[in-house]
């Protein structure tokens, strides 16, 4: 038996176990196939036992694989709670993927009072693909966005807390058809081409979500354009094009531009707390609070008469625990 074993290698082991599927580990650990493999094999010859079965079809443990799981598990725990003890004066990293939404915001701000002894820190990754890898790398800890639209590959990484079913809008240049009206029916935008962020790789989430609502209504996605960094030069884009963008209620309208909420029916936008698995801060204790009463308060998480949601989002908010 070796003196010592590299932790490294047993994280490795046991996401393989986990996933039982050596691509999905890889991804989840943001390492090359091979090299995960690499690390499976050092640790199999260091153990001097074989872990995994490995067919072209399928992973499966063996006995001594099984009998390793349970130690393992409980090895990276305590290591991730000996890191942890030594790093909690350091700033919880929030992401809130863009200034203008409002239900992340008043989520960090309600934190900062249940909590103001430590840091919470803003960041803004605009969008929680482009955030999920940043939590899985440990560069930021936690975000927020639609749980359901993430690879699942991602998400195996990743844990939630539903927050809010966040009712969605459009913005439209103010002197549209459709800008007069208080409220804006589905069916009203039938025929129009609307910029649901198409292209842009960090928020594939929210046009997947776009794709869903506007299936079978006669709704075209704008095509992909080079993306448009920063508000100035998002409006020189939209004056240019006119498309209606897809947004959430609250998002605050740019010049020349009117927001109006969508309804027959009322689309909806699952948001959910996510953060890497694992995590242990003092903060986050706060911000997961913090969540959970504003949800509670503003009944966030009732969905209205006539709300719209697609299934798989629907699944995974009401049944996570």
């Amino acid at each position: 038996m070796p003196a010592h074993l590299d932790p490294r290698l047993l994280r490795a082991f046991v996401t393989v176990a986990e996933e039982l599927h050596f691509t999905r580990a890889a991804v989840r650990l943001h390492l090359a196939q091979q090299a995960l493999s690499r690390d499976v094999r050092r640790l199999e010859r260091e153990l001097g036992a074989e872990l995994f079965v490995r067919t072209t079809r399928q992973v499966t443990l063996t006995p001594d694989g099984e009998r390793l799981l349970p130690y393992a598990r409980r090895v990276l725990r305590a290591q991730d709670e000996l890191l942890a003890a030594f790093d909690q004066a350091r700033p919880l990293l929030v992401d809130l993927n863009s200034p203008g939404l409002v239900t992340p915001r008043r989520v960090l701000h309600r934190a900062r009072e249940l909590a103001p002894g430590h840091e919470l820190m803003a960041r803004y990754e605009s969008g929680l693909t482009g955030a999920a890898g940043e939590l899985l790398a440990g560069r930021l800890d936690a975000s927020f966005g639609r749980f359901a639209g993430l690879d699942p590959a991602l998400r195996a990484g990743l844990d939630h807390q539903p927050v809010r079913y966040e009712p969605m809008a459009v913005v439209l240049p103010e002197d549209h058809r459709l800008a007069a009206l208080a409220e804006v029916p589905l069916a009203e935008l039938a025929g129009e081409t609307v910029y649901a962020g198409a292209g842009n790789p960090r928020t594939p989430e929210w046009t997947g979500l776009a794709r869903l609502l506007f299936e079978g209504r006669g709704i075209e996605i704008a095509p992909p354009a080079p993306l448009a960094v920063g508000e100035e030069e998002f409006q020189r884009v939209m004056a240019r094009t006119r498309h209606p963008v897809l947004a959430v209620v609250g998002f605050p309208a740019m010049p020349s531009t009117v927001s109006r909420p969508l309804v027959d029916p009322v689309p909806l936008s699952p948001v959910s707390l996510v953060w890497r698995r694992g995590l242990t801060h003092p903060a986050f204790d706060a911000l997961r609070r913090a969540a959970a009463l504003l949800a509670a308060e503003e009944g966030w998480l009732r969905r209205p008469a006539g709300g719209w949601v697609p299934a798989g989002d629907d699944v995974l908010m009401t049944s996570h625990g």
